[in-house]
């Protein structure tokens, strides 16, 4: 290491240091800097440089040099071309890149250049003395030197980011680094992407400026990573910026707007409410949660002046923070402690900062970019005796999630595979494959729930009759029969839904009720799930397991959409305009195909009556479907496995799974945005439905209601089959409702009220409405179903007259043919070559005319 001797080191300090040019001593009068010494009598100071002490300080060649050991000779050194000192610093930027130097919790990696090209850039000097140049700023030595300690801004010298942002060069240099953003980034279009909105901003009068952290992020690398390390004190430099930046484009805005808040937005990463930790402290973080209370305003003061009991002296102004109140300590006029009242005469030089959550008629979800602060709590203290320290998120942009919102964030490839998709012939068949595709056959289901999640269109005539467009399904049946996975695949594909239990869920935690909070100590109003899940959907399990009181207290949510509140003075209505989907076990466990629904399920006709479709599942033995939903179900395990994947379980666009509808289904992903697009900008309309069919099928249903005593067919039940008629349209992203979608309407709402009829009507009903079941049934899968019915009839009557099944059942083609011709079907040569015929194991003998099944 080198060394120098101590004289000619201290002055060698003296004449390198930046900026001061000293000249040698010649003469032992002159003082340190070149000036005389003054005598004693100038002054009462101290003489701090002794006799002759300046002496040691002159040139001296034969001390004045430094030891030969350890220093390298000039020949070994050769002098590096500017081209090959870029390319040396290019090659170490891409080896610190490589191995990850510098990463963060938001990706530090972003201190580095992705290009080699970005070196041909002008320097940060350069840079900067162009600007101050531009704006006529006269640059003397000290602050050449300034900008020169700035060069490289990520180079922190050892300092943290909070340190560092918040010096003098570093400080100023950002300063100049976010203005420069500010007034020079454009788009793809060219387009100056500040400049519009800041026209936009003061057209409006306000005093926010949204910025993309992705767009900071593509221009400024170092501020993108210092943001959200330092965010109080970046935000801080980033308003003064955008505020000299919009007074400079409109140079009287201040008189409307005093200061100039930059909001962040699209932060990159999403931190959930349950993970924040003591590691994301004072840091930006975005995260998202539903607002269930709001506060009234509550003043902060800004500047306040203090009043001195005793002598009546003003004391102020005092200028308070958001952490802490700043108190005067004593009187400067009589020295005394106080105590010291607010000046309210002058109330009107007070400056409030007005703080309270995001109010509305309903409650949404939110997503909140903000600063998680921790506050000290001086009441929990008192109590508690230990320090307690209160976690507050201090918002710097919030933005509300809906799915108007999450539609105008759709790209122009999603909206292109939407349209594409909308275009398919079998369309409505691929939306129903789709649901659930890891649950086996439940057609009926499938479909019912297709529609809830499409919904209709609500109507309010005048204002003041309300008719709910959703869609309301209740799925009742045997255990085991995946009515939880149903509701549990719908929690997942819906934008927003909240799950429940009626064995765990009361009256007032599916409606609302009243607490105080624990702040203000006033009564508040805390939503259920009803209300949670305004304009999503609503899914409740065990919908048996709850006593009578508690289901009474939803008849308003289901058919209202709105629950009314009298509780502790506090009197209103909120909003629950959500669907409501439910699973409910029959009585004793297990469906009774021998007695109607009513009889079947602990329900009254109130509550039945707002279901608009009702899903019977039942748990038959079939030894061909048996065998044909074990090989799907084990199929669906060995696909699903964590070992056929790396890294966890294969998602369900990766894993093709046999359905029931024979067609393909269709990502999950795309599903949901074309179930959003379709319910946010598709308003189907009625002026071309067929009102007399609907007319006629109601009349009909009304009358077999009646005499066989299932369930009662109402009026809300014409209103259930227009809004399965809607989503059926919507569905198909069509404008006007047609005969197809009111044809669907019909199908689902026999099939819904058929399948709550006794076994032994149930046949001759499906007979007397088998014109409007076969709508959009293929004739295989029609002929499959009556050869079911045949083969089921043979079965039962070998049992009752042997005792016993056999392995193979016969029947005579004579009687197919015959069923076949009753829905006009003459031709049965394509069903028997059809892959349908042959996995259900049935064999066609053309000599014998025989059908046979395989057990």
């Amino acid at each position: 290491m080198a060394t120098s001797p101590s004289r000619g080191s201290r002055r060698g300090d003296l004449t390198s240091s930046p900026g001061r040019d000293l000249p040698p001593f010649e003469d032992e009068s002159e003082g340190l800097l070149g000036d005389s010494i003054p005598d004693e009598e100038d002054g009462d100071g101290e003489e701090l440089i002794g006799d002759g002490m300046e002496r040691d300080y002159r040139v001296i060649p034969e001390l004045d040099r430094y030891e030969a050991e350890g220093l390298d000779e000039d020949e070994d050194l050769s002098e590096l071309s500017p081209g090959a000192r870029a390319e040396a610093e290019a090659a170490m930027r891409r080896r610190d890149r490589e191995q990850g130097l510098g990463m963060g919790r938001i990706g530090r990696g972003l201190l580095y250049d992705s290009e080699d090209e970005d070196d041909k850039r002008p320097t940060k000097r350069q840079r900067v003395l162009a600007e101050r140049a531009a704006e006529g700023v006269a640059i003397d030595g000290e602050d050449e030197e300034m900008i020169e300690s700035i060069e490289n801004l990520e180079d922190m010298k050892g300092h943290t980011v909070r340190e560092w942002v918040s010096m003098a060069a570093p400080r100023l240099e950002i300063y100049h680094r976010f203005k420069n953003f500010l007034r020079t980034h454009v788009d793809e279009h060219g387009h100056n992407v500040f400049k519009e909105r800041i026209s936009d901003m003061c057209k409006e009068n306000k005093e926010s400026l949204l910025v993309n952290y992705e767009e900071l992020a593509s221009r400024e690398h170092v501020l993108a990573y210092f943001l959200p390390e330092a965010p109080a004190e970046m935000l801080k430099i980033f308003d003064e910026a955008a505020k000299e930046v919009v007074l400079a484009m409109y140079p009287k805005y201040d008189r409307i707007a005093h200061e100039i808040h930059v909001r962040i937005g699209n932060l990159p990463l999403v931190e959930e409410l349950r993970s924040l930790r003591q590691l994301h402290l004072n840091q930006l973080i975005r995260t998202s949660g539903v607002v269930t209370s709001c506060t009234g305003v509550l003043p902060q003061l800004g500047m306040v002046k203090y009043n001195c009991n005793k002598c009546n002296f003003i004391l102020g102004p005092f200028f308070q923070s958001q952490n802490q109140e700043v108190k005067p300590g004593s009187c400067p006029e009589c020295q005394s402690l106080g105590p010291f009242d607010i000046n309210m005469e002058q109330v009107r030089e007070l400056e409030f900062i007005f703080k309270c959550c995001v109010s509305s008629n309903g409650l949404f979800l939110q997503e909140l970019t903000g600063i998680y602060h921790n506050n000290y709590d001086g009441s929990l203290n008192m109590a508690n005796g230990f320090p307690v320290f209160a976690t507050v998120i201090l918002a710097n942009h919030i933005a509300r999630k809906d799915e108007g919102v999450a539609v105008a964030e759709l790209t122009d490839e999603d909206i292109k595979a939407i349209m594409a998709l909308s275009k398919d012939e079998r369309i409505g068949e691929r939306i129903f494959a789709s649901i659930g595709p890891s649950i086996y056959g439940h057609e009926d289901i499938k479909r019912g729930l297709a529609l809830a999640l499409f919904g209709g269109e609500a109507k309010n005539p005048g204002g003041k009759h309300k008719v709910r467009g959703d869609i309301n399904v209740l799925l009742c049946g045997d255990p085991g029969t995946a009515k939880s996975q149903f509701l549990k695949y719908i929690e997942k594909v819906a934008s927003r839904a909240v799950f429940t239990t009626g064995q765990g869920a009361s009256a007032v935690g599916l409606t609302a009720y009243v607490q105080r909070h624990p702040v203000s100590r006033e009564w508040t109003l805390e939503a259920g799930a009803l209300v949670l899940a305004d304009r999503g959907v609503c899914l409740i399990d065990e919908f048996d397991k709850m006593n009578d009181q508690d289901r009474t207290s939803i008849h308003e949510a289901m058919e209202q959409q709105s629950i009314s509140i009298s509780k502790a003075g506090i009197v209103t209505s909120l909003q629950a305009r959500c669907t409501v989907m439910a699973a409910a076990n029959p009585i004793g466990g297990r469906y009774d195909p021998s007695l109607t629904f009513s009889e079947n399920v602990d329900l009254t006709e109130p509550i039945i009556s707002r279901f608009d479709i009702l899903c019977v599942v039942r748990d038959t033995v079939d030894p061909v479907q048996d065998e044909m939903l074990a090989r799907f179900v084990v199929g669906s395990h060995i696909k699903h496995h964590p070992s056929n994947k790396e890294g966890g379980v294969a998602s369900l666009e990766e894993v093709v799974l046999p359905n029931t509808f024979d067609v393909p289904p269709i990502p999950q992903e795309l599903l949901r945005k074309y179930i959003m697009y379709a319910k946010e900008r598709v308003r189907p309309k009625l002026n071309q439905m067929d009102q007399d069919k609907v007319a006629r099928i109601y009349s009909e249903l009304r009358k077999e209601s009646m005499a066989t005593g299932s369930i009662p067919i109402t009026v809300r039940h014409i209103e259930s089959m227009i809004r399965m008629a809607e989503a059926h349209a919507r569905m198909h992203l069509r404008d006007y409702v047609l005969e197809d979608d009111v044809n669907m309407a019909i199908r689902v709402m026999l099939e819904s009220f058929i399948d709550t009829q006794k076994f032994s009507v149930m046949r001759s009903m499906r007979k007397t409405f088998a014109r409007y079941l076969a709508f959009r049934r293929d004739n295989n899968e029609l002929l499959l179903f009556i050869l079911k019915q045949l083969i089921s009839e043979q079965v039962a009557y070998q049992r009752n007259r042997y005792g016993a099944q056999q392995d193979t059942i016969e029947i005579p083609e004579k009687d197919l043919v015959d069923k076949a011709r009753q829905i006009n079907i003459h031709n049965l040569s394509a069903f028997y070559d059809s892959d349908l015929f042959r996995s259900n194991k049935f064999s066609h003998d053309a000599k014998k005319k025989l059908i046979a099944q395989q057990f």
